[in-house]
């Protein structure tokens, strides 16, 4: 029974960042969604942005490439930023646990990041901010239209059966 708990405390979610906008739901990928929202399961949980993509028809579409080596991804989630003006960088942010505690780290993104009214990083310099169950996060300029709302889910506890 005690495999059982620990294979559910893995798979189960400790948050979930929820597209704000049609924007954000259109740059995630479908296989990141559950229930259409993102799981994140494990810390830290980078987010930024797939480099790989090329325009067919006048669109940017995500290609899938196999990758040539063993190297560990740098990003848990891949965006697709298609605007004229990129707002996500390639390694744009991450979120930490500490304790009880969440943490947003700009990894020193070109935009920044925003969450609610405050700006962290940019410039191509990091930054860190706390994060709260509902908070805005705003990938790129208080323009950018990739918005998620983040959300603990840490008052629900795995019970056993």
């Amino acid at each position: 029974m005690d495999e059982k708990q620990t294979i559910l405390e893995a798979v189960t979610p400790k948050a979930v960042l929820k597209a704000m906008t049609p924007e954000a739901k259109k740059a995630t990928p479908q296989s990141s969604l559950v229930e259409g929202v993102v799981c994140v399961r494990t810390f830290p949980f980078r987010v930024g942005r797939e480099s790989r993509v090329k325009k067919i028809n006048g669109r940017l579409e995500r290609i899938e490439r196999a990758r040539l080596d063993n190297r560990i991804p740098s990003n848990d989630l891949y965006l697709v930023d298609d605007g004229h003006l990129l707002n996500i960088s390639r390694e744009h942010f991450q979120i930490e646990k500490n304790g009880n505690d969440y943490i947003l780290f700009d990894r020193g993104s070109a935009c920044g990041t925003q969450v609610g009214d405050i700006k962290v990083g940019g410039d191509d310099s990091t930054g860190s901010l706390p994060l709260k169950d509902g908070d805005m996060i705003c990938i790129g300029t208080k323009a950018s239209p990739y918005v998620f709302q983040f959300v603990t889910l840490d008052e629900f506890e795995i019970v056993r059966r």
